[in-house]
């Protein structure tokens, strides 16, 4: 006896769903806190400018900066010990920073909380990859498909976790509350994963020398190329935190606008992911959903001086948002779901975390030549931004087109 299959394909496995759900409460968790920190460093405890920024971007570096590093020692330990310490460490810091009224415990707090990322996020994000695979290849759906649902609980969860906050703070709370909220949604993210996650690695991979796994990583020119097109993109993401203030400013004279066209992004995201690349994934190779997801980056950048000022000056920002947003829907599970082919089981840790090490460095290069063209005029601005992601896109057709989603079964068979 035979039933149809729903579109949206097999329900995912309890693994999956643990993976998937500790993405979303990681993201809640930290953003929770996050979105008030540059406030509370700067009004609460009086720090300058200068300084709140130099504290935000060690936090950013002690993160992306050492994903490698947690990405390294998934591939050596498993998952389940990385996950585990870098969720203790996590609420180490958020502690620590509840109580922080010094420069110094502020920075090592931060720093703690950053390398605590460093430690789950690639551990959890490469046995996300590699379990797409897996399912991939048990169920004929599209491992993009199942990165997507990934990449939306993370919005998700990065939507609700300064309303979180916010809540707080309306209730009567302060930053203090918030930190001691962040860690007690990692107190649970620890427990749960304590007692579901495997307690050994999924697959014992080939012995080899391990210190030949990075060098190895490093003359891999296809994983390389990927890493530099996973860069440009990043770098044009990170304009919504740069050049965008800059033009929200220019165009209605504040930036209180912000939080609405962040929020649009995170709505976008939690909407349209699911169904985009549900699509794409069937009639797109991962090549030119990467080539396609860049393109539609470059537009938005295009677009902002095309845009009208006066009462619809606030326009361009939206169209930027809203075509940054749809690019990275395109191109984020792409990427992602092709490191697996690119590199063997067993450095597949280490790759994850290299992709976003390196897309890091990117950004701190990238981010400080931006900021010296922000006084340059609008059209010679968003020109050179434009050119970011177009570059990136040139780079990619020298990538093999990856394997496109195999055609879904239209029936299944009952189970008893």
């Amino acid at each position: 006896m035979t039933a149809p299959v729903e579109d949206a394909g097999p329900a995912l496995t309890p693994y999956l769903r643990l993976l998937t759900a500790t993405q979303f409460a990681f993201n809640t968790g930290f953003y929770a806190v996050l979105p008030y920190l540059a406030t509370h460093l700067g009004d609460g405890l009086g720090m300058a400018g200068w300084l709140v920024g130099l504290v935000l971007g060690l936090r950013t570096f002690s993160q992306q900066g050492l994903f490698v590093v947690g990405g390294a020692l998934t591939d050596r330990h498993g998952p389940r010990p990385v996950v585990l310490t870098g969720c203790v460490l996590r609420i180490a810091g958020f502690c620590w920073l509840a109580r922080a009224d010094t420069t110094a415990g502020v920075i090592g707090a931060v720093l703690l909380i950053g390398f605590a990322a460093a430690l789950f996020s690639p551990a959890v994000e490469s046995e996300t990859a590699r379990a797409a695979v897996a399912f991939e290849t048990a169920t004929g759906t599209p491992r993009a498909q199942v990165l997507a649902v990934f990449s939306a609980a993370g919005q998700a969860g990065a939507f609700l976790g300064p309303l979180l906050g916010s809540l707080l703070l309306l209730l009567g709370g302060d930053f203090r509350t918030a930190c001691l909220a962040g860690a007690l949604v990692f107190v649970g993210v620890l427990a749960g994963h304590a007692r579901l996650m495997p307690r050994r690695p999924r697959r014992a991979g080939p012995r080899g020398p391990r210190a030949a796994a990075p060098r190895r990583l490093l003359t891999d020119r296809p994983f390389l190329v990927l890493c530099l097109v996973h860069s440009s993109y990043l770098v044009s993401y990170n304009q919504l935190y740069l050049a965008l203030p800059v033009e929200v400013e220019r165009a209605t004279g504040s930036q209180s606008a912000l939080g609405g066209l962040f929020a649009l992004s995170s709505l976008l995201v939690v909407v349209a992911q699911l169904p985009l690349t549900r699509w794409s994934a069937r009639r797109l190779a991962p090549r030119t959903a990467l080539v396609a997801g860049l393109a539609v980056v470059a537009a938005g950048f295009a677009a902002v001086p095309l845009a009208p000022d006066g009462p619809a000056g606030l326009l361009p920002g939206a169209v930027l948002v809203v075509l940054l947003t749809l690019g990275q829907m395109l191109l984020v599970p792409a990427a992602r779901g092709l490191v697996p082919d690119l590199v063997d089981d067993e450095r597949l840790g280490l790759a994850t975390g290299a992709l976003s090490s390196v897309s890091g460095l990117a950004v701190l290069v990238g981010s400080a030549a931006t900021g010296t063209l922000l006084g340059t005029p609008g059209p010679v601005l968003w020109a050179v931004l434009a050119a970011v992601p177009l570059a990136g896109a040139a780079l990619a057709l020298t990538l093999s087109a990856g394997r496109r989603a195999p055609e879904p079964d239209t029936t299944v068979t009952d189970r008893l």
